[in-house]
């Protein structure tokens, strides 16, 4: 397909965005000023992946429903994201910590939000930075969602680099470091990434039952003077569970793979 089909196709797609009821071939024709044929031939291409549909009695075409499955991941991101900005603020107000927020996609954590105050790490991650699931509180706390044999999948051992000596390299090891964090709520960094460094994440659920994010927060070991880890993991799971709950979910078992 040219660019300029492209181009034309999109132009459809957004003329039919504003007419819900939808249009006929000759109206659309008529409005992006293309002749019938053309017009016919991308519809045909569009219809046949389910991005529009096709009524008989009117004889129109309208969106179809492929848009809410490429849309969704989007929607619920942007969802989340607003019903987790009070909860993430005051978490980072309990720890003094930068907190974070993130969900797996293409096997790896992709972070969507981040609260903070001023502090030393600053510039522990951004928004929209990847990082691996093995080694990190927050991947972890996102595989609690999947079955062991999921994870086989997901995890590329080939692909489990070590950052430090404290880094799991092998996948059996991690499940079972994912078994003991779905038990006890919380998963943990425990300097598997950089050095200095500690987490504490946990999963947030969905109407579903199903794991669809983690949030965590992380501290500089050499600016507090005493272990924080279960005080931060109690804060945090409480953090995880009222953002489930505003996402649907009711306290029941988690549906694991």
């Amino acid at each position: 397909m040219s660019v300029q089909s492209i181009d034309r196709t999109f132009d459809i797609l957004e003329l039919l965005s504003h007419f819900e009821s939808g249009l006929s071939l000759t109206e659309i024709s008529e409005k992006i000023d293309l002749p019938k044929s053309t017009v016919h031939r991308l519809l045909k291409v569009l219809r046949d992946r389910n991005y529009i549909e096709k009524s008989e009695s009117p004889n129109v075409y309208r969106l179809g429903l492929a848009f809410i499955e490429l849309c969704s991941g989007l929607l619920n991101s942007l969802e989340l994201k607003t019903e987790a900005q009070v909860y993430l603020r005051k978490l980072m107000q309990q720890t003094g910590q930068v907190v974070f927020l993130a969900i797996q996609q293409d096997g790896e954590v992709v972070y969507i939000d981040k609260t903070e105050k001023h502090n030393e790490i600053r510039d522990y991650c951004f928004i929209g930075q990847r990082r691996p699931l093995y080694c990190t509180a927050l991947g972890k706390s996102l595989l609690t969602g999947c079955s062991d044999d999921e994870i086989r999948e997901i995890v590329d051992p080939a692909a489990m680099s070590r950052f430090t000596d404290n880094t799991i390299t092998d996948v059996e090891s991690l499940i079972r470091e994912i078994h003991i964090s779905r038990e006890r709520g919380y998963s943990i960094d425990n300097e598997e990434v950089e050095l200095g460094m500690k987490c504490v994440s946990a999963p947030i659920l969905d109407y579903r039952n199903m794991v669809i994010a983690a949030v965590s927060t992380s501290w500089d070991l050499s600016y507090t003077e005493a272990d924080v880890t279960e005080r931060n993991a109690r804060l945090v799971m409480e953090t995880a569970r009222s953002i489930s709950l505003r996402m649907g979910y009711r306290g029941r078992t988690p549906v694991y793979g």
